[in-house]
């Protein structure tokens, strides 16, 4: 197999993959919060509380993946073409 055909079928490969965790799992943990849905406080005394909730989530802990937002946008323009 040559080099060109092997990095064709790895990206082949890779896309699928990332293509079937969209639509298995849409929802990704919030990447600022690490899926808590809110920062973490450190008081004076170095005890952790629970601060404000996060602006990225809006507190749910989960994202929407990027993958499963363009497939989304893809299916609205789809959508919208067709009426």
């Amino acid at each position: 197999m040559t080099p060109t055909l092997l990095a064709i079928a790895c990206l082949l490969a890779v896309t699928l993959g990332y293509s079937a965790v969209c639509a298995g799992s849409p929802f990704g943990t919030c990447r600022k919060c690490h899926g808590l849905g809110y920062a973490m406080k450190t008081n004076r005394r170095g005890h952790h509380s629970r601060g404000k909730k996060c602006r990225r989530c809006k507190g749910h802990g989960k994202r929407i993946r990027i993958g499963r937002r363009l497939f989304n946008r893809a299916q609205s323009i789809y959508r919208d073409g067709a009426r």
